[in-house]
């Protein structure tokens, strides 16, 4: 009788130490697959929920997730009334607020450089805030591999020869944030 109930004794405590080795290994691999999770992929599970972001150099910014890049996001924002679309850089972002756990690890291929590229084709109006907290408004000219060329003008003129006063070349790093005029 006393065997029969050492051997048991024996197998819970085996049973038991298998079972916390399971629990172990199990939360070993959890911590190493959040430590994996990039913030675009945080940020790409929530397109389409509003989110309020901190900016370097710019300050609080609210506004509906619309898209994101591996380098960027853009928040739409209808309360404003102007500049209703702001492209923020993930390297300028100070803090988020607004994100669940979701995690989007979908490949994203629009770079910053394709997207500042389809706004230099449009001839659109921007103003560049950067991480000093200090702007400038124009038009892009030309998206380089590492900055990009503003023809700078009034912010109620479209681009002609005659409006601009000059052209800014503006380091990728140094940008905050982009938004239409």
């Amino acid at each position: 009788m006393r065997w029969d109930q050492l051997f048991e004794d024996l197998e819970a405590q085996q049973q038991e130490w298998v079972r916390r080795e399971v629990e172990a290994e199990a939360a070993e691999h959890t911590r190493a697959e959040r430590a994996r999770v990039q913030l675009a992929d945080r940020l790409a599970a929530h397109v389409g929920r509003p989110v309020r972001v901190r900016v370097g150099g710019v300050g609080p910014v609210a506004g509906t997730l619309v898209d994101v890049g591996p380098d960027w996001v853009l928040l739409h924002d209808p309360q404003r009334r102007e500049h209703q679309e702001s492209l923020v850089l993930i390297g300028a972002l100070r803090s988020v607020e607004g994100l669940g756990g979701g995690v989007d690890e979908r490949p994203r291929r629009r770079s910053l450089r394709q997207v500042l590229r389809a706004v230099s084709r449009d001839r659109a109006r921007v103003r560049v805030h950067d991480l000093e907290g200090d702007h400038v408004s124009g038009t892009i000219d030309r998206v380089l591999a590492d900055h990009l060329d503003l023809a700078r003008h009034a912010d109620d003129e479209p681009r002609r020869p005659g409006a601009v006063r000059g052209t800014v070349s503006v380091p990728y790093t140094a940008m905050a944030m982009l938004r239409r005029l």
